[in-house]
């Protein structure tokens, strides 16, 4: 019995090879590899300039930017997907329904084609503006904006905060929310003291599946911002493609990876206390 269990652990440890190839080839070196070269100068010199280089206006301007809007659309793609993923649940619409698959059909087309679109749209000869001539109304200035760029954002992460609300929306037994409102609870007591709080772990999902990505994203700022709105995705990006500086690039990029860890360590920490109070009710 226990050969057959050394035998079992050995091809489990087999099975798993490709997947830890997997990770040291596109995860582990290429961390190092920005860990590397944010460390070191030019000459390979061990230094803090380029973690300090955030410090300067050109990029802590960009990096406060990034924040500001990215938490902008996070609060926005949760204020639009809370009420339509209770919209699906109320009206009992499966996970293979056609409707729920026409909101996870943008995920499987190219991000850039979704933002061209949206470029095609606000542009000034664009078909809103099109649509504001023929009804003999003033044209409006939306491309190349901060607004067109939080547009964007929202457009293109909003799946990702549906579904995981969708999904822990559909798994609260539908007694237990009638029995809340057998015992005279309201509507509203009913969405913030059960619907809320049990939902905890898809919102802390979404939260982070919409967060990071708006904060580290560059391709949404160049194509609706025009260049105008630049934010810390870009500042890297110009360091790695244009000036060819992987040393101050790698830098901001390490900056950037303590900003995004922190959001999720504190995001995390909210699901954990929930976690609590819940194990402390049952």
């Amino acid at each position: 019995m226990r050969r057959r269990w050394e035998l079992k652990n050995k091809s489990s440890r087999y099975l798993a090879s490709p997947y830890i190839i997997w990770i040291v080839g596109f995860i582990v070196i290429p961390l190092l590899t920005i860990v590397y070269y944010g460390f070191t100068d030019r000459s390979g010199a061990f230094t803090l300039s380029n973690l300090a280089e955030i410090l300067v206006w050109e990029n802590y301007r960009p990096l406060y930017r990034s924040l500001i809007l990215s938490a902008a659309s996070t609060l926005i793609c949760f204020l639009l997907a809370y009420p339509l993923a209770m919209i699906l649940r109320w009206y009992k619409i499966g996970r293979g329904s056609i409707i729920v698959f026409i909101f996870i059909l943008p995920m499987w087309m190219n991000s850039l084609l979704r933002i061209l679109a949206w470029q095609t749209l606000l542009e000034r000869k664009g078909v809103i503006n099109g649509i504001l001539t023929a009804m003999h109304l003033p044209e409006q200035h939306l491309i190349n904006t901060t607004a067109a760029v939080l547009i964007g954002m929202v457009y293109d992460f909003l799946p990702f905060m549906i579904l995981p609300l969708y999904n822990a929306l559909m798994k609260i037994d539908d007694n237990t929310i009638n029995a809340a409102y057998d015992l005279g609870a309201s509507f509203w007591q009913v969405l913030t003291k059960i619907m809320l709080p049990l939902t905890v772990p898809g919102i802390v999902s979404g939260v982070t599946m919409v967060f990071v990505p708006a904060l580290t994203t560059f391709a949404i700022s160049n194509m609706l911002g025009g260049g105008k709105i630049y934010l810390i995705g870009n500042v890297i990006e110009q360091e790695f493609m244009q000036d060819s500086d992987w040393n101050q690039g790698s830098g901001l990029s390490l900056v950037l990876m303590m900003f995004v860890i922190v959001s999720m360590l504190i995001v995390n920490h909210f699901d954990d206390k929930k976690d609590m109070g819940r194990g402390g009710v049952i």
